[in-house]
């Protein structure tokens, strides 16, 4: 990948975002294409200025990229910015105002706008465009009902392997991700980590989960009402003391992943409980599992990733107790369960609540592609993690009483 061309190199075109869209949903509308290393072929349906940088940023050296632009004059100023760019990336950009004749077998497909009508009918244009593979990114405002829940689509919502709500962002919106036919689970492992709009960045190397910016914020706010109501009294020092700390429960820290096709990382911080075989039948695949327990104590990082790369085929809801994570008893607490099918086998990541944590975080999306070590939920104030893998094809590399972190330490290694 080229690395962004810095703005001041080229004074005549200022990089801005497309209407209604901020740095944070711009972000997360390229993220597929960022993700993914091609060669690729891309198509960018819109004129918005910003947006058509920041493509052109991107593209990989063996990349193909067709901007797509309805209006014949509008196309012109999208030409221009084409040709003031080197030849390494003018002779591998179309610039059109139809798509007949051009390109199709696309990778990536990304709608520079944001669709408050008609989406179906839009994205039916586009859709004929896509590989077998092929992704399409599109926005569409986040009010009333989908601030929270994604308003469905009819014919679309379905095909949704991914979605994001940008708070960040004036008015909110939020990112879908459509994938109309299968992926084959051995491209998530050519996929780099997606960072989601959820994950709030402070540093280089450190991120705070927006559930962390909510609670610190909801603190900060009740601090200053009470200081407000009784401006004598010091009741107001105990939520604004509360705030750092709870905010730093949600902390979500840069982490390397090793570069093993076969290894299976940690999917969160904390303390090796057990590692055993265990049946269970409700997975499919196999009866038999390795199963590797995690331990997290809240002053862990509670954010969990994806310890192998592959495709989300189920998410598994059970309910169950509190009862504290260290516990045999815990094996019947609330629960929840992501089914990925990987190149090397099935693997299965337990999310299960413990006697403090009541709240469980899962973003990932049924028929979606989770690279290693993508941040995929987390799971609030204490817990516990599972991983299962399929016996007698996996060898662990952890034992009880070890301490692991999430992404950065080898749990086991599929067998050759």
């Amino acid at each position: 990948m080229t690395s962004p061309q810095n703005a001041s190199e080229n004074p005549m075109i200022e990089p801005v975002s497309a209407p209604g869209l901020g740095i944070a949903a711009s972000n997360a509308l390229l993220s597929e294409l960022t993700r993914h290393p091609g060669p690729k072929r891309v198509a960018l349906i819109g004129d918005d200025p910003g947006i058509v940088e920041q493509v052109l940023d991107v593209l990989g050296p063996k990349d193909e990229l067709l901007i797509w632009v309805a209006d014949g004059l509008a196309a012109l100023p999208v030409r221009a910015r084409v040709a003031a760019r080197s030849r390494f990336v003018t002779e591998r950009v179309t610039v059109t105002d139809s798509i007949a004749g051009h390109m199709s077998d696309i990778d990536v497909a990304i709608v520079a706008e944001v669709l408050r009508s008609q989406v179906s009918e839009q994205l039916a244009l586009v859709r004929p465009l896509l590989n077998a593979s092929g992704v399409v990114s599109f926005v569409t405002p986040a009010r009333g009902k989908g601030l929270f829940t994604a308003d469905p689509i009819p014919g679309v919502s379905e095909h949704v392997v991914r979605d994001d709500l940008v708070l960040r962002n004036m008015p909110p919106v939020r990112v879908h991700h459509a994938r109309f036919t299968d992926a084959d689970p051995e491209l998530a492992s050519q996929l780099a980590p997606i960072t989601r709009p959820s994950s709030v960045p402070l540093s280089t190397r450190m991120n705070i989960d927006s559930n962390g910016v909510a609670a610190a914020g909801i603190l900060g706010g009740l601090a200053l009402a009470t200081k407000l109501v009784r401006p004598r009294s010091s009741a107001w020092m105990l939520p604004a003391a509360l705030a750092a700390p709870v905010a730093a429960f949600f902390r979500d820290p840069w982490r390397e992943i090793v570069d093993d096709p076969r290894s299976v990382v940690a999917a969160s911080d904390g303390k090796v409980l057990a590692v055993e075989e265990v049946e269970d039948a409700r997975f499919g695949y196999t009866e038999n599992w390795l199963r590797i327990v995690v331990f997290l104590s809240v002053l862990d990082v509670h954010v969990n990733r994806a310890p192998v790369a592959g495709k989300v085929v189920d998410i598994i809801c059970e309910e169950g107790g509190y009862a504290m994570a260290q516990k045999a008893a815990a094996e019947h607490n609330v629960a929840q369960y992501t089914v990925i099918d990987s190149a090397y086998g099935r693997v299965v990541t337990a999310q299960r609540t413990g006697l403090i944590a009541r709240r469980i975080v899962n973003r990932a999306k049924i028929g979606g592609l989770l690279a290693k070590g993508e941040r995929y939920g987390l799971i609030r104030f204490g817990s516990r993690t599972d991983v299962y893998l399929p016996a007698g094809s996996a060898d662990a590399l952890v034992a009880p009483g070890d301490k692991v972190s999430g992404a950065a330490t080898l749990l086991a290694r599929f067998r050759g």
